[in-house]
C-alpha cells in the first residue's frame, strides 16, 4: 500500500512539475542543461519541525556541501545545473535536517558524458526503438523543458528534419526509410543566455521486426523464509526483450531509500548493500540482473519492503520481495543432553564421520539410492534422462570423441544403469525443423549433458548449449552436467552466462582411468543423474562389450543432418 501510494504522488507531482529521475545511476552529456530533484513526498522526517534541505556531492570518500554558483543553483527540491560540465560527474545526496539529526533522502550518480565534437549526438547517450514497416509510432522528447514557450527542433542524422518543432513526432505510416538516428533539442533561456538539452533516439524499422516483448521481472513477489543473524542475497532478473536498451534501469528500494553501494572492501560493507548492474545476452534474449546483500537479518529487515524496480523506455516494473521468520522449534531437552554428550565423549568419532561423508558422499549417495530404490522420474513428464550435445563436426579432430558420444556413453549408461539418453544423430531421423527439434528434445530430458572440448563451441551446437543455459538459468527445469573430455587451461570460450549457474557441475574424462564402470567418473556422473532403479553390473569395462573393429564411422546421412545445426 505504502509503494501504491509513493507511485500515485509521483505521477500527480508529475503533472505539474519537472519529471524527476528515480533512477539510482544518470547519465548527461556536458555543455546541457541538467537537474536533480526529489519528491516532496519523500520528507517523511520533521514534518512539524523547522527544517533545512542541503546537497551534498561525495569528494574524496567524503561528503562536502555544495554552495550555490551562478552555474549551479538550488531551488527547493532542485538542483540545476547551468549547464552540466564533466567535473560534475560524482555522486549526489540531499538530506532534510532539523540541526540535531539528518536524514538522506535519496542518492544518485551522475556521470556526465563528453560532447562528441563531430556529430550532434553521443552513442552512449541514445536509446533504441525497434518497430514493424507499415505501423503507427510517434518519438517522444525528454521532459527536461523550464517552460511551455521553450523552443524544440527535430534533427535526423544531425539533419534538420522537416521543420518539425512539436515535442511529438509522429509517423502515420513507418517505412524502412524512416529509420534513423533522430535528436530533438530544446532551446531554454536563464540569465539572459541560451542553454539546450537534447534527447537522442535511434529508430529501427524493419519489415518483419521481432515480436515485440513486455518489459518484464523475472518471478513475482515473493516471501523468503530466514532468521536473524543470517545472510541473505537477493536476486532481481529483468527481461528486456530481444535488444538491448541502452536507457534500462534495474535497482533496489527499502522502504523507498536507496540502498549503499557494495564496497567489495572486507570488513567495510554496509550492513546491506546493492551490487553493481549486470548485463547479460541469453541466444537473442536480453537480461539485466542485480543482487541485494544483507550482511545479518535484523529483526528490522522482516518490516521492511524490498522493492526491485524495473525502468526502460518510460515504463516500470516493480517486484516485492519480504523477509519471513522461519517455523524453529526448540530441542528436547533430552535430545539436546545427549547430543552434548557425544559432542564432548566422542570428537574424534564426529570428525572422522564427517570426513568420512565429505570424502566418500558420491558413493554414500548411490548405495542410498540402490538401497531404497528410489526414482526421481516417475511422473515428471520426461521422456529422457539426459540429452548429450557434443561437436557434430563431420570431420572431427579425433574420432574419440564422437566414439565417446554415440557408443561408450549410450552402452555404459543406458545397458548397465537403465538410463535413455537422447543422443540428436542416433535418435532423430533427418529432414525435420531442426532448431525446434533440438528446443522440443532439451524440454523432455531431465539433464543437458554437454562433452566439452577445445573445438566444441561452434554453429553446429551453440544452439544446443543456449537452449540449455535458458532451461537452467531462466525456467529452472533442465540441470547440466559438463564432461571435460579433453583437459582444458580454461573456461574463458564458454558463454559468460555458464557462470550464473548454481555451480559448475564438471566431471573429468582420464582415458583409460575412467574405463571401469565403477571408476569415479561413472559414480560421480550417476550422481549427477535423476535417481532410477537400475541393475548394475559393477565389474563392466567398457572394453569387454564388442563396440567393433572400427569404432563409430561417421555416416553420410549423420553428416548432412549435423550441417543444418
Amino acid at each position: 500500500m505504502t509503494l501504491m501510494i509513493f507511485f500515485l504522488m509521483f505521477i500527480i507531482e508529475s503533472a505539474t512539475e519537472k519529471l524527476c529521475p528515480l533512477r539510482a545511476s544518470i547519465d548527461v552529456l556536458e555543455g546541457e542543461y541538467f537537474f536533480l530533484c526529489y519528491l516532496e513526498s519523500m520528507q517523511e522526517h520533521f514534518q512539524e519541525e523547522a527544517y533545512t534541505i542541503n546537497w551534498y556531492k561525495e569528494s574524496a570518500g567524503k561528503q562536502q556541501l555544495i554552495k550555490e554558483t551562478h552555474r549551479i543553483v538550488s531551488q527547493m527540491n532542485f538542483l540545476e545545473f547551468w549547464p552540466a560540465e564533466l567535473g560534475d560527474s560524482g555522486n549526489y545526496s540531499v538530506t532534510q535536517s532539523n540541526g540535531e539529526q539528518n536524514y538522506t533522502i535519496q542518492k544518485w550518480t551522475l556521470n556526465v558524458l563528453e560532447r562528441n565534437k563531430s556529430s550532434c549526438f553521443n552513442k552512449n547517450h541514445l536509446t533504441t526503438e525497434i518497430k514493424n514497416a507499415g505501423t503507427g509510432h510517434s518519438l517522444k522528447c525528454s521532459d527536461l523543458s523550464v517552460n511551455e514557450n521553450d523552443s524544440i527542433t527535430w534533427y535526423k542524422d544531425c539533419k534538420n528534419y522537416e521543420n518539425e518543432t512539436e515535442r511529438e513526432l509522429d509517423f502515420k505510416t513507418l517505412t524502412v526509410q524512416h529509420s534513423g538516428i533522430y535528436t530533438c533539442k530544446i532551446l531554454i533561456s536563464h540569465g539572459g543566455q541560451i542553454y539546450h538539452s537534447t534527447n537522442t533516439i535511434k529508430l529501427v524499422v524493419e519489415e518483419d521486426a521481432p515480436e515485440a516483448v513486455t518489459l518484464e521481472i523475472v518471478g513475482h513477489d515473493e516471501e523468503i523464509e530466514t532468521k536473524i543473524g543470517k545472510e541473505e542475497i537477493l536476486n532481481c532478473t529483468g527481461f528486456l526483450g530481444y535488444y538491448m536498451r541502452e536507457d534500462a534501469s534495474l535497482y533496489w528500494l527499502i522502504n523507498q531509500t536507496f540502498p549503499e553501494k557494495c564496497t567489495g572492501i572486507s570488513g567495510n560493507e554496509p550492513s546491506i548493500c546493492e551490487e553493481e548492474l549486470k548485463k547479460l545476452q541469453l541466444g537473442k534474449k536480453f537480461y539485466v540482473t542485480r543482487l541485494l546483500r544483507i550482511k545479518k537479518v535484523s529483526e528490522e529487515d522482516m518490516h521492511h519492503n524490498f522493492t526491485c524496480m524495473l525502468q526502460a523506455d518510460e515504463r516500470t516494473q516493480i517486484k516485492i520481495v519480504k523477509l519471513k521468520k522461519g517455523n524453529t522449534q526448540d530441542l528436547p531437552v533430552h535430545i539436546f543432553t545427549t547430543g552434548m554428550v557425544l559432542a564432548v565423549l566422542f570428537p574424534c568419532v564426529v570428525v572422522a564421520a564427517v570426513i568420512v561423508c565429505v570424502m566418500f558422499r558420491v558413493d554414500l549417495v548411490l548405495f542410498y539410492r540402490n538401497a531404497c530404490r528410489r526414482d526421481d522420474t516417475a511422473g515428471d513428464g520426461k521422456e529422457y534422462d539426459a540429452f548429450v550435445s557434443y561437436l557434430k563436426d563431420c570431420v572431427s579432430p579425433t574420432e574419440d570423441e564422437r566414439e565417446f558420444a554415440l557408443k561408450i556413453l549410450p552402452m555404459i549408461l543406458e545397458e548397465n544403469f537403465g538410463y535413455k539418453l537422447c543422443i540428436f544423430e542416433r535418435d532423430v531421423s533427418p529432414g525435420g525443423a531442426v532448431v525446434d527439434d533440438i528446443h522440443s528434445f532439451i524440454d523432455k530430458s531431465r539433464r543437458l549433458i554437454i562433452i566439452l572440448s577445445q573445438n566444441y563451441i561452434s554453429d553446429r551446437a551453440i544452439y544446443e548449449l543456449e537452449s540449455g543455459l535458458h532451461k537452467a538459468l531462466v525456467e529452472r527445469k533442465t540441470k547440466i552436467i559438463l564432461i571435460e573430455y579433453m583437459p582444458l587451461s580454461d573456461y574463458n570460450f564458454l558463454p559468460e552466462s555458464l557462470s550464473l549457474l548454481p555451480s559448475k557441475r564438471i566431471v573429468k574424462w582420464k582415458k583409460d582411468k575412467s574405463l571401469p564402470v565403477n571408476s569415479r567418473f561413472w559414480k560421480k556422473l550417476r550422481y549427477l543423474m535423476p535417481a532410477k532403479p537400475s541393475k548394475i553390473n559393477t565389474k563392466g569395462h567398457y572394453n569387454n562389450l564388442d563396440l567393433g573393429s572400427e569404432g563409430v564411422k561417421p555416416q553420410t546421412e549423420g553428416c548432412v543432418f549435423n550441417a543444418l545445426i
